[in-house]
């Protein structure tokens, strides 16, 4: 059974919608597939929203012999190049609330020594 990662097609007439899967390379277009890996909007009207991959999971069914087309490819890349912005973006919210809990935790801790 070989694997491909690719698009399945949805939405309505010149509103197109993708689900990125992994699918039997014999399978129909829009048939079959064994897991979802993401979507993309290209119409979308926020960036954000335009792909969503699970990067994760793309890089296990890459390791188990699963050949992305070539535009899955050209969009887990774009993907990859996103991602580390988005990271970025999260980490400074994150460590804005680290001393805050660490804070709330501090009394916690004093009042059961006592």
């Amino acid at each position: 059974m070989a694997l491909k990662i690719r698009l399945q097609r949805h939405g309505a007439s010149h509103r197109p919608f993708y689900r990125m899967v992994v699918t039997e390379a014999l399978a129909r277009r829009d048939g079959r597939f064994v897991e979802v890996l993401g979507t993309y909007e290209p119409q979308a009207k926020r960036a954000t929203d335009e792909l969503n991959v699970k990067l994760d999971r793309v890089d296990y069914w890459k390791s188990v012999g699963a050949k992305p087309t070539d535009t899955a490819a050209s969009l887990i890349r774009k993907a990859r190049r996103e991602a580390p912005a988005e990271e970025a973006a999260a980490v400074p919210a994150e460590a804005a609330a680290a001393p805050a809990s660490a804070a709330a935790a501090a009394p916690a801790e004093a009042a059961a020594e006592a």
